[in-house]
């Protein structure tokens, strides 16, 4: 980690700064690492812009090491920092170093804002889906899924609920490991239940019903909701849900999951947006109608996590014991799995890999987490 500092000192970009829609928290300390400076960076390249700053791949030029900078800009420094950056620092902080997180490495003053390092990674999934073989195979499929929920059960562990999970915030490393990135939606989470939240966080076409009719009090259902959109796109080479507005999503979701009524969803009649709009009765679709090439597992495992009330869909750290991933084809080793420069260039073969490691449990590396026979038994057929 990053130095940090003092809880009792204010760091200069702080003043002014409050959020807009939601209690604000303070991070606590803003890591600062006060070796760092701009001038130890030669700029390689841009890689993209989002809604608070510009990330550029970049070199150390002492040590050679190849990292994306995101460089924040300030308005005024009056503002502060904005919030979703705060966010970002906040939730890396707590989650510390993870396997499937991408790390940020420091953060430091630059100009009138200040830039922070992350790991370099080459790709991101969305460039998988988009410029890879369609479909993808099943033993890819399952293991990005894989690492995926890894990621997701680590965060949600920690009480960190990332609000904005979708393939392009899903990166790629050169050697084909996902990483969860992009926290700037990210929040630590309260379980007493009185907190209220922004329900305008997600992107449209993998934001959960409960926040499409306006719900303000919400928890990891959210990001489980995601996580089943994602599986829906990897297995079907494009969104399930591709709505242009808000209400043209609830549609997309209705067409597939059926009307929500009150007797399958209780909770709906308490949403703030339940009663602005009524859609024609419809009737659910079976998901081998939507997915006809998609195996029954795969179909049991997204009907787990697409389902109405958010305390029903299935908890990453449970999906990982699920029989999909004991299946054949078993989840292949990320050395097999296609890495896409980004912009869609052509990105390197995958090369050969060792054989398929039964790799899920959250707290372990790749190489030490076989699973306990006894644990997945339940889940294998008989005989």
């Amino acid at each position: 980690m990053p130095q940090v500092l003092g809880r009792g000192s204010k760091h200069p970009l702080l003043r002014g700064q409050e959020a807009q829609g939601e209690p604000w928290e303070s991070p606590g300390s803003i890591p600062s690492s006060t070796s760092h400076t701009m001038d130890q960076y030669s700029i390689l390249g841009r890689i993209g812009e989002g809604a608070h700053g510009i990330v550029f791949k970049a070199k150390h030029v002492e040590t050679g090491e190849t990292v994306a900078l995101k460089k924040v800009a300030l308005r005024r420094l009056e503002d502060g920092i904005p919030n979703q950056a705060l966010r970002e620092i906040k939730a890396l902080q707590e989650i510390e170093d993870n396997q499937y997180v991408v790390k940020l490495k420091a953060v430091f003053p630059h100009g009138a804002g200040f830039v922070l390092a992350f790991e370099f990674m080459l790709s991101d999934l969305s460039e998988v889906i988009r410029h890879g073989k369609r479909p993808l195979a099943p033993a890819q499929v399952k293991a990005y899924m894989q690492m995926l929920l890894k990621g997701v059960a680590f965060c949600h562990a920690n009480n960190i609920v990332h609000r904005d999970l979708k393939p392009a915030n899903l990166l790629i490393s050169s050697s084909g490991q996902l990483k969860i990135a992009d926290f700037g939606l990210a929040r630590v989470f309260s379980h007493e239940g009185d907190r209220l939240y922004s329900h305008q966080v997600a992107t449209r076409w993998y934001r959960a019903p409960e926040l499409l009719y306006g719900a303000r009090q919400y928890g990891e259902g959210v990001d489980l909701w995601a996580v089943g959109c994602i599986l829906g796109e990897l297995l079907n080479g494009s969104p399930l849900f591709p709505g242009e507005n808000d209400i043209e999503q609830l549609c997309c979701v209705l067409r597939v999951l059926g009307t929500p009524s009150p007797k399958v969803w209780p909770e709906i009649t308490e949403l703030p947006d339940y009663n602005k709009i009524s859609f024609k009765e419809q009737l659910p679709l079976p998901l081998d109608d939507v997915l006809p090439d998609a195996s029954p597992p795969a179909l049991h495992l997204l009907g787990r996590f697409l389902v109405y009330p958010p305390r029903q869909r299935i908890q990453a750290d449970q999906a990982l014991l699920h029989e999909y991933f004991f299946r054949a084809p078993l989840p292949a080793h990320p050395s097999e799995l296609p890495i896409p420069q980004r912009g869609g260039g052509p990105g390197p073969k995958a090369r050969p890999g060792p054989p398929h490691v039964h790799d899920f449990r959250v707290e372990q590396p790749l190489a030490e987490s076989l699973p306990d026979p006894e644990l997945i038994r339940p889940y294998l057929p008989e005989g």
